[in-house]
């Protein structure tokens, strides 16, 4: 179970969350967000890879079948059109946040970045063209890039931004720590090499911990502006 205020993993039957004090297991709430104000850019990021990686996996696996199976879906719908790529992706990242904030899952939380189409959609193309670019360059400024823009989809679900202000603003994160977040994208590839040689079936758990592991990465370093999801 994790506390539906600050996401902190709660073992056992607790009552109030041992480390905000939250009150456990009440109605899950309806949606509410925070007033969104100018974000402001860390001035220093403790990339801590690890850590968000085993948060991802301690989250997916309390659900690890439907988490699964929405993977299975996310990669057979957007396998050829690309333009879905970015929506699901947003969609994913609102499940697990959901997941975070209420310790609730839905399937239907996949396509809820269809409400984010347009940002998501732009944001994923403009991605794909500077990791290409970025790759031409010898490879390694691909990667950077790649690392550097990883939670682009956060912004525009949990900030409302734009496509452009959702890149700068992953970037200006990201800038903060290049080699920790270039590292941190680096072991989240591990993760999917270890699933494809779990009879390839694990690939399907490896993406959700990898979205997981990025959401929670954003939870500490930036702070979730919307505070519950229903």
């Amino acid at each position: 179970m994790f506390c539906p205020k600050c996401g902190t993993q709660v073992d056992g039957p607790a009552q109030f969350c041992p480390s905000c004090g939250q009150q456990m297991g009440g109605p899950a709430p309806a949606f509410a967000a925070a007033a969104a104000g100018p974000f402001v850019p860390p001035t220093s990021v403790d990339v801590q890879a690890w850590k968000w990686i085993g948060q991802g996996w301690d989250l997916v696996k309390q659900d690890w079948l439907l988490f699964g199976l929405m993977a299975v879906v996310f990669f057979f719908i957007q396998v050829v059109p690309f333009v879905l790529q970015g929506a699901l992706t947003v969609g994913f990242h609102f499940a697990v946040m959901r997941k975070i904030l209420t310790g609730r899952l839905d399937f239907a939380d996949l396509f809820k970045g269809f409400d984010y189409f347009v940002p998501a959609l732009v944001a994923s193309l403009i991605i794909a063209v500077f990791g290409m670019i970025g790759t031409l360059l010898c490879i390694i400024p691909g990667i950077v890039v790649a690392a550097s823009l990883q939670m682009t989809y956060l912004f525009i679900l949990d900030r409302k931004m734009d496509f452009w202000p959702a890149i700068q603003a992953s970037h200006d994160v990201a800038k903060q720590n290049y080699v920790g977040f270039t590292l941190f994208l680096l072991a989240l590839v591990l993760v999917h090499i270890l699933g494809f040689l779990a009879c390839f079936v694990g690939l399907f758990l490896a993406f959700p911990i990898h979205i997981a592991a990025v959401t929670f990465a954003y939870k500490e370093i930036v702070g979730f502006e919307t505070k519950q999801l229903s």
